[in-house]
C-alpha cells in the first residue's frame, strides 16, 4: 500500500482516532469528557442525511418497480424475518444467561438510584402511539411508500423521477464529504466514554460485559453467518466490506451513524434499491438483534444479582414482554434502559432499582448492541434480496472480492430491461427451434 492509499484510507483514520480517543480518556479524563460535542455533533450531521436518503431511495425504488405486489411481498417477508431472527436472539440471550449466570456473586452494596426514576417514568409513558409519533424515520418511510405508489400510477412521472434521481446524487455526494469527518466523531465519542466512565468501572461487572460481547459474537457468526452462507456470502467478506462503517458505529456507539453508508454499500454490492430502501429503515425500528440480546441477558442478570430464581412461566412471560417492547426501542432516547425498566415493571418480580448497577457499564455495552443491530440489518437486506431474486451476485462478487456461485435467474427491480432481454432471447430461441423442426 503506497503513501497515497494510506492517507486516503478512511478506515485507518477512524481506527487511529478510536485509539487516540481511548488513550486520552484514560490518561486525561477531564479533557476527554469535553470532547463529547465532537461525537454528538457528527452523529447529528449524519442524521440530517438519513431521512432524505430513505425518502429518495424508497420513492425511486417503488415508482420504477412496476409491480406493486412486490412491495407488499417484500414488506411482509421483512416483518416475518425480523420476528423470527429477533426471537432467536432472545432465546440465545436467555440460554447464555442461564448457563453462564453473570449475576452470581455481584455485590449490590449501596445502589445509587437517583437516575433510575427517570427511566421508570419514561417507561410508564411509553405507548405505540408515541412510538410512531416520535419516530421520524418511520413517518418518512410511510410517506415515501405512499408517494412511490402514487408516482408508479402517474403517467407524467418521468420529470419527477429525473428530479429525484438528480437530488439523490447530490445527497450522496454531500454524505461522502461529511464522512470525511468520521475520525473526528469517532475520536470524540470514544474519548468521552472512556473519560467519563473509565476502564475501572468495568471490573465489578466484567463477567456481564464479557458475556454480552461473546453472546453477540456467537449470534453474529453462528446465526447471521449461517443466513449469509445460505446466500452464498461469507460473513468475514461482508464485515471486511463494511469495516469503515463498523468502526464509525464503534466509535460513536450509534448504529444510525453508519446507516446511510450501509444503504449505499448494499446497493453497490447488488441489492436492488427498493429492497434496501424498505428493509434497512424498517429494520432500524423492528430488527434490533443486539438490543434484544442485551435486554434478555440484563433481565436475567439482575434476577441472579438479587438471588431471584425465575420459574419457567416467568421466563416465558419475560420473553413475551420483550418480544413486544424491544420492537419499539429505537423510538425512545435511552431505549435500552427504558425498555428494560418497562419489562421489570411489568414482571413485578425483579427490583427496578437494580438498573443502577448497569448505569456505569451501559455505554460500553451499547457499542456491542449498535454493532450487532447494524450487522443484523445488513444481513436481513442481503437475505431478502437473495430470496426475492433481487441480488446481483456478479456485482456482489466484484464488491466483496470473493468468488460466489451466480444465481440461476435474477429479477431486476429497478427497470424492465433485464426481463425484456430475457423474454427476447427466449422468443428468439423458440423461433430458431421451430425453424429447425420445419426444415426437412
Amino acid at each position: 500500500m503506497n503513501l497515497k492509499k494510506i492517507t486516503h484510507n478512511l478506515t485507518l483514520w477512524v481506527l487511529l482516532a478510536i485509539v487516540a480517543g481511548a488513550l486520552l480518556g484514560h490518561f486525561r479524563p477531564a479533557t476527554a469528557v469535553q470532547m463529547e460535542p465532537l461525537g454528538k455533533q457528527f452523529i447529528n450531521v449524519v442524521k440530517l442525511f438519513i431521512n432524505p436518503i430513505i425518502f429518495l431511495t424508497i420513492t425511486l425504488g417503488i415508482s420504477t418497480m412496476g409491480d406493486l405486489k412486490k412491495v407488499g411481498r417484500i414488506g411482509g417477508k421483512a416483518l416475518l424475518y425480523f420476528e423470527v431472527v429477533t426471537t432467536l436472539a432472545l432465546l440465545i440471550g436467555v440460554a447464555v444467561a442461564a448457563v453462564v449466570r453473570p449475576g452470581d456473586g455481584v455485590a449490590v452494596g449501596k445502589l445509587s438510584t437517583d437516575k433510575v426514576g427517570e427511566f421508570t417514568k419514561r417507561a410508564g409513558e411509553f405507548s405505540w402511539g408515541h412510538f410512531l409519533a416520535d419516530n421520524l424515520t418511520l413517518q418518512v418511510l410511510i410517506v415515501a411508500i405512499v408517494l412511490g405508489i402514487v408516482l408508479s400510477k402517474y403517467a407524467g412521472r418521468k420529470p419527477i423521477i429525473h428530479f429525484l434521481k438528480e437530488a439523490s446524487k447530490y445527497v450522496f455526494r454531500g454524505l461522502h464529504w461529511v464522512m470525511l469527518l468520521a475520525p473526528i466523531g469517532a475520536f470524540g465519542g470514544m474519548a468521552f466514554t472512556i473519560g467519563k466512565y473509565g476502564i475501572a468501572t468495568l471490573l465489578p461487572l466484567g463477567k456481564l460485559m464479557v458475556t454480552v460481547y461473546l453472546t453477540m459474537a456467537v449470534f453474529v457468526f453462528l446465526i447471521l453467518g449461517s443466513i449469509l452462507r445460505y446466500c452464498n456470502i461469507g460473513m468475514w467478506s461482508f464485515l471486511k466490506y463494511i469495516k469503515a462503517e463498523l468502526l464509525i458505529v464503534l466509535g460513536t456507539s450509534s448504529s444510525e451513524a453508519g446507516l446511510p453508508g450501509l444503504m449505499e454499500k448494499l446497493e453497490r454490492m447488488g441489492c436492488a434499491q427498493p429492497v434496501v430502501g424498505l428493509v434497512v429503515p424498517t429494520g432500524y425500528s423492528f430488527n434490533l438483534d443486539g438490543t434484544t440480546i442485551y435486554l434478555s441477558l440484563s433481565t436475567l442478570f439482575l434476577a441472579q444479582v438479587f438471588h431471584i430464581e425465575l420459574s419457567g412461566a416467568q421466563i416465558l412471560t419475560m420473553m413475551g414482554i420483550l418480544m413486544v417492547t424491544s420492537k419499539g426501542a429505537a423510538g425512545v432516547a435511552g431505549s435500552g434502559f427504558v425498555v428494560l425498566a418497562s419489562t421489570l415493571t411489568a414482571m413485578k418480580v425483579i427490583p427496578v432499582e437494580g438498573l443502577a448497577l448497569l448505569l456505569g457499564v451501559d455505554r460500553f455495552m451499547s457499542e456491542a448492541r449498535s454493532i450487532t443491530n447494524f450487522i443484523g440489518n445488513g444481513v436481513a437486506t442481503i437475505f431478502l434480496a437473495h430470496n426475492e431474486g433481487a441480488l446481483d451476485h456478479e456485482q456482489a462478487v466484484e464488491a466483496l472480492g470473493k468468488r460466489m456461485k451466480p444465481l440461476r435467474f435474477r429479477k431486476d427491480y429497478t427497470s424492465g430491461e433485464y426481463l425484456g432481454q430475457v423474454a427476447e432471447q427466449a422468443s428468439e430461441t423458440a423461433r430458431l427451434l421451430e425453424n429447425k423442426r420445419q426444415t426437412p
